[in-house]
């Protein structure tokens, strides 16, 4: 494991909440100079802590702000790389994730409305691989990586 410091753990929240913010405006916030923010960062991409960088998008404004999670089942001699290229398949899967226990996967989910919601469910329900499934539908979310605090009523 990497030697991160206080410094890279700031770095990496400020990269974090705009991974847009140059270096001069990283440094101005940890007390470096820009060179040395440049030298972390790099750092930090080279041993692998930075894999990429990216934007965050507002769904709905797409048309696609209906939002699921679903349980799949499997039989129990169903392989891992069989049960994440049965959702990757599917175009609306955002994740997968293979858990321990039941169920075997879950999987986020993003459609149009609830209709689509429902042929996507069949569509993975169809592959004759899946034996059962439960769908969770989203009302809002808030994740540690976006902009503000916490919906209210939440705690830290």
């Amino acid at each position: 494991m990497p030697d991160i410091d206080d410094i890279d753990h700031r770095l990496l929240r400020l990269l974090r909440e705009d991974g847009r913010r140059t270096f001069s405006e990283m440094a101005a916030e940890v007390g470096l100079s820009v060179a040395a923010v440049k030298r972390r960062v790099d750092r930090l991409r080279e041993v692998g802590v930075i894999t990429g960088f990216t934007v965050r998008i507002d769904y709905a404004k797409l048309g696609w702000g209906i939002e699921a999670f679903t349980e799949l089942r499997y039989a129990g001699t169903t392989p891992v790389a069989r049960i994440v290229k049965t959702a990757t398949e599917v175009p609306e899967v955002q994740a997968v994730f293979t858990i321990a226990g039941d169920p075997d996967a879950l999987i986020h989910i993003r459609v149009r409305d609830l209709g689509h919601l429902q042929q996507v469910v069949d569509r993975l329900r169809r592959t004759g691989d899946v034996t059962g499934t439960k769908t969770l539908l989203a009302l809002g979310s808030w994740t540690r990586d976006a902009l503000g605090p916490p919906p209210p009523g939440t705690q830290r």
